[in-house]
């Protein structure tokens, strides 16, 4: 084997070696483990990097282990997987910091940091994935890494939390491997290639591959929290900032939707998605999630679980934009894949800061924080607007590829749920930043000095300025060449030209 063929075994090793090495350290090892954590992102970060270089010039990288009769172990670096990866490396490494300064004095730091890497890695590992069969063990591996996570603080609340999140998941994960066997006991588990590849057994298999379908669908709309299959997420918002964040914006949701894409333009491909008259039904299911998350979350009064209940909104723009099957649609799904996480993980961290440094957990507490932190409440502030559309945002970069693909692929009423889940945005968002910004200050619930330079401890703060100033980059710079929407449109250009 070349390095091409290595690349991508060693971006998943980058994070899971430095993961099983936490697990052993003592709670003192502060320094060593920080250092791993760290060393681990900047080696995945410079692998990334690289992989991205040679996928842009049309380098292959491919890493095959026989596995199963008619279906081996693959790692393959594409755009659309490197898409994702590069997402998670980059969110991974804010993440890792806020982590560090949120868990300071914590108990159970290396078993929390353990199964942090060991999350990352199977996100990484599942974005890699040639195939079905590689992509549904990965799957598998995200669900039993993150349930500690979930479940890291030992309270009532967080196990009843993580006991509701393994029936789901798991349930999610067997009928996503019950379609994954269907398929392969038709064709085997071939590469993922674009236009997908069964096209072939249309004749004669064509109510199976419905079935497949479903299932599959079925499976990944757990963890993309696609109606009636979204109950967990809210449940979950019982962990700590740090999983919040990982579950919303870098692991468990995007991974269902990732997979969604994976399945619709890789597996059966645009072809035998139409001949099987299975893109409405998908596109229908989309919007009723789009429009329902958007409702429920105008009705919540905690913070972190309106914030999730957007997130079922939001997610579903990826499924739905991948759903309508025209290129201009796609590009506006696959790039909200991106700008969603970042956006979702800013307003998260912000979440996270005000609970931390001053108590606030229920909306009605925000008034006057802007005056208090004014960093984290700027930073949520462009969080919230690039969630409705903004201009100079990356939401409104998603939302108006997302408008213009539904005119050219001839689904008007799309507008009808875009304007509709905006509206809903702007009506459970713009009251939040009026209450930090314009109302007076009030008496915060359990103010903490975590620092006396800055408003926060500084790992707390750098994070969420960071990925703020992000969401203007990905707006103001989204005709350049180095945007999330110019690797939209490559991924895209590969998808559709397969013919």
């Amino acid at each position: 084997m070349d390095w091409n063929s290595w690349l991508p075994l060693l971006i998943v090793l980058s994070s899971l070696l430095p993961g099983l090495l936490i697990f052993s350290l003592a709670e003192h090892r502060f320094a060593l483990r920080t250092a791993l954590n760290l060393g681990g992102v900047l080696v995945k970060l410079l692998l990334v990097a690289w992989m991205w270089q040679g996928v842009k010039a049309g380098e292959d990288y491919y890493f095959e282990l026989p596995f199963l009769p008619g279906g081996s172990f693959i790692l393959h670096g594409d755009a659309l997987s490197l898409q994702f990866v590069l997402l998670s490396s980059v969110l991974w490494l804010v993440t890792t910091l806020y982590a560090i300064g949120y868990l300071e004095g914590s108990p159970l730091r290396s078993r929390f940091f353990g199964y942090f890497s060991l999350c990352v890695s199977a996100t990484v590992g599942l974005a890699l994935s040639g195939n079905l069969i590689s992509f549904v063990l990965f799957y598998e591996l995200l669900t039993l890494a993150t349930f500690p996570l979930v479940v890291h603080r030992g309270t009532v609340a967080s196990l009843r939390a993580g006991r509701r999140y393994l029936a789901y998941t798991i349930s999610g994960g067997v009928v996503l491997m019950l379609g994954a066997a269907l398929l392969h006991s038709l064709t085997g588990s071939p590469v993922f290639m674009p236009g997908g590849y069964l096209s072939p057994l249309l004749a004669e298999h064509s109510g199976l591959l419905m079935l497949a379908f479903v299932l599959l669908i079925t499976g990944l709309g757990v963890k993309a929290a696609l109606l009636p299959l979204h109950g967990w997420l809210p449940e979950a918002m019982v962990a700590p900032a740090p999983v919040s964040a990982l579950l919303h914006a870098v692991a468990v949701v995007k991974a269902g939707a990732f997979g969604i894409v994976r399945v619709v333009y890789d597996v059966f491909g645009v072809e035998v998605m139409q001949q099987l008259d299975l893109t409405w039904p998908l596109v229908l299911l989309a919007s009723a999630t789009i429009l329902y998350g958007s409702w429920r979350a105008l009705q919540q009064q905690d913070l972190k679980r309106r914030l999730a209940y957007s997130t079922v909104s939001q997610v579903s723009y990826v499924t739905l934009g991948v759903a309508m099957l025209g290129p201009v649609a796609a590009v506006g799904g696959l790039v909200h894949l991106v700008h969603q996480g970042v956006m979702k993980i800013t307003l998260f961290f912000c979440a996270g800061n005000f609970a931390e440094t001053l108590g606030i957990h229920k909306i009605r507490e925000l008034n006057g924080v802007g005056r208090r932190m004014p960093l984290s409440s700027m930073a949520f502030t462009l969080g919230a607007c690039g969630m409705i559309g903004l201009p100079a945002t990356a939401g409104m970069i998603s939302k108006w590829y997302l408008a213009s693909g539904a005119l050219e692929a001839g689904y008007p009423l799309v507008l009808l749920v875009l304007l509709t889940s905006s509206a809903l945005n702007a009506m459970y968002f713009l009251p939040l930043i009026y209450r930090i910004w314009c109302l007076p200050t009030g008496n915060f619930p359990a103010p903490k000095p975590l620092s006396k330079r800055f408003e926060t401890h500084w790992m707390l703060l750098l994070p969420p300025v960071v990925t703020a100033l992000l969401i203007v980059l990905m707006g103001l710079l989204a005709g350049t060449e180095i945007s999330p929407l110019s690797w939209s449109k490559l991924i895209v250009e590969r998808e559709f030209s397969y013919d």
